[in-house]
């Protein structure tokens, strides 16, 4: 089963940039899509982006977009959020999931295991 570590959050003012990373353990991390979400305090988790196992293909949450870009390293098995024009409201707890095969759902539920997660705090 992958394991899943993040790193790179931290405290940014807004308007400035933060470069999320997640390493995972195991072979087959080619064969999963990989996500990231979010919790802000009092919040759900929720959706952030995705990309599909080659990478070819990516997905973003509307309020993201534009902003944020998923990418990743299959030959390291990484996967990283680059995260510009931050905004207070981008302060949350981020994550990253595994989903066995093609993306299929952007929800949080059809997604697993999870990292730790990693604290991203924008301040005004």
């Amino acid at each position: 089963q992958v394991q899943l570590v993040e790193s790179g959050g931290g405290l940014v003012q807004a308007g400035g940039s933060l470069r999320l990373s997640c390493a995972a353990s195991g072979r087959t991390f080619s064969s999963y899509a990989m996500g990231w979400f979010r919790q802000a305090p009092g919040k759900e988790r929720e959706f952030v982006a995705a990309i599909s196992r080659s990478g070819g293909h990516t997905y973003y949450a509307d309020s993201v977009k534009g902003r944020f870009t998923i990418s990743r390293d299959n030959a390291k098995n990484t996967v990283a959020l680059e995260m510009n024009s931050l905004k207070p409201e981008d302060t949350a707890v981020y994550y990253c999931a595994t989903r066995l095969g093609v993306v299929g759902s952007l929800h949080p539920a059809d997604f697993g295991p999870w990292g730790q997660g990693t604290q991203v705090t924008v301040s005004s």
